[in-house]
């Protein structure tokens, strides 16, 4: 009978411990935060994608993924909890007699009691549990393509509205070159009112568009710092010193 104990215990204990390492060795490899390395000089996409991932909105399903994965080690363990060890001894055995003769076997008994359907019952939670967790995982994928989607998106915003501006400033710069030209010109008396107030129309509508222009980019930018949690242009400032 205590072999049979000892061995019933020791069987708990290897499943515990085996169960323990792999679960500490599994979280230890699937570590789902990318942080950015400022050290390597990577494209500003990729330090744009890092950031983003850090969002609030994406930490959400990563907790998600953590919370199922939990949930599967709790049903994986919980057979530990459903087996019922019950033991007795007989007066004998506690106060033997004064003549050193017991008469009354067995001296004690120890028995373990597991429900007809936990294993059944326990492959069937396992299995819920896993599917659970590969749909957080899911769900934390698919967040990170929308995440990393919308913020390279903003970036090519970006870019084409910056791009824009300069054209336009080149173009406010001309209108207004030749906006001061014809101010001269209609002081000397060689071009009338009607050409002078043209020239000031003209400068003043591609001013208005270079400001429209100014606020769009401004506008992106302000995007691209809610995805990505911190002021754009020192992103830009700490890209521009690790080229270097």
């Amino acid at each position: 009978m205590k072999r049979t104990l000892g061995l019933l215990l020791v069987s708990f204990g290897l499943f515990v411990s085996g169960f323990a390492q792999k679960k500490q060795s599994s979280s230890a490899g699937n570590s789902t935060y990318l942080t950015a390395d400022t050290s390597k000089k990577s494209d500003i996409r990729e330090k744009l994608v890092q950031l983003a991932i850090q969002n609030p909105t994406y930490e959400v399903a990563d907790r998600r993924v953590a919370i199922a994965d939990q949930e599967l080690s709790r049903t994986k363990t919980k057979i530990l909890g459903q087996i019922t060890i019950a033991g007795n001894v007989n007066e004998f055995t506690i106060n033997p007699p004064e003549n050193g003769y017991n008469t009354l076997y067995p001296r004690y008994n120890i028995g373990a009691t597991l429900p007809l359907d936990l294993f059944i019952t326990r492959s069937r939670d396992i299995r819920i549990a896993k599917e659970n967790l590969g749909i957080a995982q899911a769900e934390r994928n698919e967040r990170y393509r929308v995440i990393k989607a919308q913020v390279l998106t903003a970036y090519e915003d970006y870019l084409l509205a910056k791009q824009k501006l300069e054209f336009q400033s080149q173009i406010t710069q001309d209108a207004f070159q030749e906006y001061k030209q014809q101010e001269r010109d209609f002081s000397d008396g060689i071009i009338e009112q009607k050409e002078y107030n043209a020239g000031f129309k003209k400068w003043t509508q591609e001013q208005s568009q270079k400001i429209e222009m100014q606020r769009n980019l401004n506008v992106i930018k302000l995007d691209l710092e809610a995805m990505i949690g911190m002021p754009f242009d020192e992103l830009l400032a700490s890209y521009e010193r690790d080229k270097r």
